[in-house]
């Protein structure tokens, strides 16, 4: 069971319901719901966040937003490489390798397709250690969906040519004479 994993007992799991259900809730509301005090919440709730468990994300809600979302799922000789560029990339949210026919999956973000499609032909599908690439393109989401999101990429125009721009780590190694 989740809670036992986590090591939570029922008033954190109360806690941590109370707030995903509503963030903006105020410590005084959640000790009202769960008939505790409002310090033993900022506690719990302190002891939490500490422990990594609980986390405020700020971000775009991308349930609400018309902002084009992507899911890139790659195998690759090299996952690590791939890995640590999308922590690099404007455009790349979030990865996750995995286990299974695709070795990584990225998400994407970008208020244009076309730049979506620069990305995946710039990073990957130009790439050599790259054996396989799927994309697909997320066209609605059940919940709310917060994820932050880089600004600067609006200031880049991908190309197969200039990569995603200065922070781009395929572009700072390609500038030095070698290319992933």
């Amino acid at each position: 069971m989740i809670s036992e994993k986590l090591k939570l007992d029922n008033i954190d799991r109360q806690i941590i319901t109370l707030v995903q259900e509503n963030p903006n809730l105020t410590h005084t509301q959640i000790a009202e719901n769960i008939n505790r005090s409002q310090p033993t919440v900022g506690m719990r709730i302190k002891k939490l966040e500490k422990d990594g468990i609980l986390q405020f994300q700020p971000g775009i809600n991308f349930k609400l937003v018309n902002i084009h979302l992507a899911t890139i799922e790659i195998n690759t000789k090299n996952p690590n490489e791939i890995f640590e560029m999308a922590k690099c990339c404007p455009f790349m949210l979030n990865a996750f390798k995995l286990s299974g026919v695709h070795n990584i999956c990225i998400l994407l973000a970008s208020s244009e397709l076309s730049k979506i499609d620069n990305i995946i032909n710039y990073h990957f599908r130009s790439n050599p250690e790259v054996q396989s690439v799927s994309m697909e393109i997320v066209t609605e989401i059940a919940k709310d969906f917060i994820l932050p999101i880089d600004f600067s990429s609006d200031d880049h125009d991908p190309t197969i040519e200039n990569g995603c721009g200065d922070k781009c780590m395929r572009q700072k190694i390609k500038k030095n004479g070698v290319l992933l």
